[in-house]
């Protein structure tokens, strides 16, 4: 609105748009605009929006084989300084052109970062249930960094300028890269120069089980996807929704959300055998509570819905993420770049398609239709996760890490694996 001299402190709410990744990809702030002046504006946001997820869903196939190469450090290096790049673009950008640029090298930054951290984690913490908690955490730090963006950007923009939240998430951005640099400098061993040869993503891609997975994930975003770009909108009209009322809409949810990590990590602890239940379960009240929204009639029937969406998703990431890393353990090689940028791709095709179909759903089928239709297809998948059932009945006889553990080292990287496990 400011770049066209519409003056960007009035007017109607602009729909929330999809922040992108694994996943990072939850929420924007919502942009406050006057009326649009030519009738493509619409989709020119909505394009900006979904550019970072198109780029992200087409850069993590080759991501993830890269990871696979060379480790998870420098790549996770990498896409930290390509986000602080963008999003210091973003802070004095002028025009369309800058603001697209920066928006697609989010998408080329997230396409490393997000797979490349969350691989690392996998990778660390090898064991179950170490492992399912720290991506659990990982999991709740994504959730309160989408969920808060809103009020956080909202806030900033008003009181600070349009530059400011920009440059305290680039700064975000550096700290952490120092931070990599001191706790896990690249290079620091000499465990990748010696690392086998991770599965091809085209092989992982076609095994049924990481297939099942990976369209839960997908599936389970849909509704976040969809709902950030129209449900402003919707609130407005339906309700008589206030500016503060459509900026702190998916807060709450924040909360639930790391309920329901919570309750997946000790769940999947003491029955770990039930790990598709849990998925199965959060899509099935994804599904529910997508169906419940077009019912709400003001802002604190609004949230009850929102929140069962998010505590179902943490239901269905937390349960889901470590059985990528299992799947590969008893069925491919223990490296966990390529399957991460799968469950990466999964969510970049909801948030690819969110920003751009959503609206259009809306204008021709009606906002009713759209959720009915999102919870019919979570509530359809969810007996889909059956087909998992016995995974955690599979004997990891092939995969490197148990040869490691019952056969003993025989080579360098074996030994620097034994080593590090018994330290």
């Amino acid at each position: 609105a400011a770049m066209r001299g519409g003056g960007g402190a009035a007017g109607p709410s602009a729909p929330a748009g999809s922040n992108g990744s694994g996943g990072g990809n939850r929420s924007l702030l919502p942009a406050r605009y006057p009326p649009a002046t030519g009738g493509n504006e619409d989709v020119q946001i909505g394009v900006l929006f979904a550019s970072k997820a198109i780029l992200q869903l087409l850069v993590n196939p080759l991501s993830g084989t890269l990871i696979d190469r060379v480790g998870y450090e420098v790549p996770l290096l990498a896409g930290l300084a390509v986000m602080f790049l963008s999003t210091a673009t973003f802070a004095f950008a002028e025009n369309y052109a800058t603001l697209f640029a920066a928006r697609s090298l989010q998408g080329l930054g997230s396409a490393f970062a997000d797979t490349a951290g969350i691989a690392l984690i996998a990778d660390r913490y090898a064991e179950e249930p170490a492992r399912s908690r720290a991506l659990g955490t990982a999991l709740a730090c994504i959730s309160f960094g989408s969920l808060a963006a809103p009020p956080f950007g909202g806030v900033l923009y008003e009181f600070a300028g349009k530059r400011v939240p920009f440059l305290v998430l680039a700064c975000v951005c550096l700290l952490d890269g120092l931070l990599l640099l001191a706790l896990a400098p690249p290079g620091a061993t000499g465990a990748r120069a010696n690392m086998p040869v991770g599965t091809p993503i085209h092989r992982l891609m076609v095994d049924p089980y990481i297939a099942v997975v990976a369209g839960a994930l997908a599936t389970c975003n849909i509704p976040l996807a969809f709902l950030e770009p129209t449900i402003a909108n919707w609130m407005k009209d339906s309700m008589g929704a206030s500016e503060w009322e459509v900026g702190l809409t998916w807060l709450p949810a924040f909360f639930p959300h790391v309920l329901g990590v919570y309750v997946t990590v000790r769940l999947a602890a003491a029955y770990p055998h039930l790990q598709w239940f849990y998925g199965a379960l959060g899509m099935a009240i994804i599904g529910a509570s997508s169906c419940l929204v077009p019912a709400c009639r003001n802002f604190g029937q609004v949230i009850i819905p929102l929140c069962g969406i998010c505590f179902g998703i943490a239901l269905v990431d937390t349960a889901l993420l470590p059985t990528l890393a299992f799947l590969v353990d008893v069925r491919h090689v223990s490296v966990y770049g390529s399957v991460y940028a799968i469950a990466d791709i999964s969510y970049s095709v909801a948030y690819a398609l969110g920003p751009i179909v959503a609206g259009q759903i809306v204008h021709t089928m009606g906002f009713a239709q759209l959720n009915l239709g999102m919870g019919l297809a979570n509530v359809l998948y969810a007996p889909v996760l059956l087909f998992l059932k016995n995974v955690c009945q599979m004997k990891p006889s092939h995969s490197e890490r148990n040869i490691l553990l019952e056969e003993g080292p025989k080579g360098l990287y074996d030994t620097i694996k034994m080593e590090e496990r018994k330290g």
